[in-house]
């Protein structure tokens, strides 16, 4: 009997067929009757419909989050609209705050705000096994490997996201856009680990497409590609995806943006395997006009943004290897002048 694994390499699939002893079977089939514990920080859009969908099909899932979200959650369940599956309730949900969760899971997502990484390293330690998996999902490039630093005990991939979602009012999040993929994968191919194609399993069961990459330093690269111009532009020129959707002066800097981070890419020694600015004007104009970044969001509501993983990092790294940025260096200025920090 054959067993196919699914990578993403080249834009395509690759399967990756072998024998399984007697032994392996048994172990395997043990492991499928096993049901993985989840835990999702964060349960904003990112990380809110990621339990949400999970729940739905009867994943083992506990949402952490805190404030008034948190009491309806608890109180109501988690309200879903979204325009691929209609509004509908997950209840009841699984959530918590950081300071009542009392289980061990097997994987933790993480789903929160750059700026509220640096909180979660402790608690992580306090409710992590031995052998738990940590996913990062997250905006800023980069996420995994820092965590891992702070978390030398644990297997910390990089993941990234592509939805559009974010949330409505408490208990409540819209995703508004068909796209919900989450990819994820080991720096290290000596750290993959049967679990994670669990997760991908788990994940492609709850509706949401999970990819375990082969290269996911390129992978998550190309989401960054993606989510750093369109921030960068909608903070600059102060609109929403659908001004970016039509021809004019911000989707031209949206496709001069994607360029530098396309020569970066090549410059890191992970050139996108795809024409970057084409696919992500698909990934654009396939969302609603009214779709905009978190960043924006946050900015605009006076609060604590990811400008400075978003943005300026982009300049740092266009000087650390050698590649021009003008276009980011322009808004970085702008968005220096207006204090953003």
């Amino acid at each position: 009997m054959t067993v196919d694994i699914m990578y993403l390499k080249c834009g395509s699939v690759k399967r990756v067929f072998h024998r399984d002893s007697l032994s392996d079977k048994i172990k395997k089939k043990e492991k499928a009757e096993a049901h993985m514990k989840y835990l999702v920080i964060g349960a904003g859009g990112t990380g809110g419909s990621i339990g949400a969908y999970m729940t739905e099909a009867g994943k083992d899932v506990t949402l952490i989050a805190r404030g008034e979200h948190l009491k309806k959650m608890q109180e109501q369940g988690l309200k879903m609209e979204t325009t691929k599956k209609g509004n509908y309730t997950v209840h009841p949900v699984k959530a918590a705050d950081m300071e009542n969760y009392d289980e061990h899971p097997d994987i933790i997502f993480v789903c929160v705000k750059g700026y509220s990484l640096e909180e979660t390293i402790p608690f992580i330690r306090r409710v992590a096994k031995e052998n738990t998996v940590v996913i990062p999902i997250l905006n800023i490039y980069g996420t995994g490997g820092r965590m891992q630093e702070k978390l030398p005990e644990l297997l910390v991939t990089d993941g990234c996201i592509y939805i559009a979602a974010e949330i409505k009012e408490p208990g409540t999040i819209w995703q508004n856009g068909d796209i919900f993929r989450v990819v994820y994968g080991t720096r290290k191919k000596e750290d993959l680990r049967p679990e994670l194609f669990e997760v991908a399993k788990d994940l492609k069961d709850s509706g949401i497409d999970g990819v375990l990459s082969e290269n996911i330093r390129r992978d998550a690269l190309q989401k960054f590609a993606y989510v750093s111009p369109m921030a960068a532009c909608g903070l600059y020129y102060h609109v929403n995806a659908g001004d970016v959707q039509v021809t004019g002066e911000p989707r031209d800097t949206f496709v001069k943006l994607m360029k530098e981070i396309d020569a970066l890419a090549v410059a890191m020694g992970v050139p996108f395997l795809v024409d970057i600015v084409a696919t992500n004007l698909r990934i654009l104009d396939s969302l609603s006009p009214a779709a905009s970044t978190s960043m924006q969001r946050d900015i605009y509501a006076g609060k604590s943004s990811e400008i400075d993983g978003l943005i300026y990092e982009v300049v740092r790294m266009g000087k650390k290897y050698g590649v021009p940025t003008p276009t980011y260096q322009m808004i970085a200025d702008k968005a220096r002048e207006d204090g953003l920090q």
